[in-house]
């Protein structure tokens, strides 16, 4: 009888903490896959994020274009604007010292938490407090992430709850016609 106590209290406290959010790592050779709604048009994505002490570089690929994104230690973090850059420019682009890219800065990130709001490219974001109807999993578990809309325009994101790395994880509503959603982390 005590074996089967002892079963049961561990499968419920398996299913406990296996049905926790999840919060991806982002280090040194993560893979992040991503959905891609360019303009009407469906792609797959790929970012290795590769670390050089403070500055990130995003190694991208889809459709047979790869290119390598770099962000500037000062944009990583006080950047105020996202880059849409879809790798076509040239093999190495270095972002300007206020531009992201698939994430918001580590300042920005910090007035999400402390104002429930962050401006980048000129737009308020607003931190949604509703329960959010359209939580997506990864890997079967619940990404941990931030809700915000723009308070101009429809824009969605969804950020990461991760001070160090705040990985955009979704994009909707975007009136560029760019939209996103993380659908798979690898780490290396």
């Amino acid at each position: 009888m005590k074996k089967v106590i002892i079963c049961i209290l561990f499968c419920a406290i398996w299913h406990i903490g296996n049905s926790q959010n999840y919060i991806p790592s982002i280090k040194n050779n993560t893979e992040l896959h991503y959905v891609c709604k360019l303009h009407g048009q469906t792609r797959a994505l790929s970012l290795t994020a590769k670390t050089a002490g403070d500055t990130i570089t995003f190694k991208l690929e889809t459709r047979g274009v790869k290119s390598s994104i770099v962000i500037l230690p000062e944009a990583l973090k006080n950047g105020n604007a996202l880059s849409y850059n879809q790798g076509e420019y040239a093999p190495v682009l270095n972002l300007k010292p206020t531009e992201t890219f698939f994430m918001i800065s580590r300042s920005a990130y910090q007035d999400l938490i402390k104002n429930q709001t962050f401006i980048y490219n000129n737009t308020t974001y607003v931190l949604q407090k509703t329960e959010d109807k359209e939580s997506f999993f990864i890997d079967g578990k619940q990404l941990e992430a931030f809700h915000v809309a723009a308070q101009i325009d429809q824009t969605e994101m969804w950020i990461v709850k991760n001070p160090d790395f705040p990985l955009i994880c979704k994009m909707n509503k975007n009136p560029l016609g760019i939209n996103f959603t993380l659908v798979k982390t690898v780490n290396n």
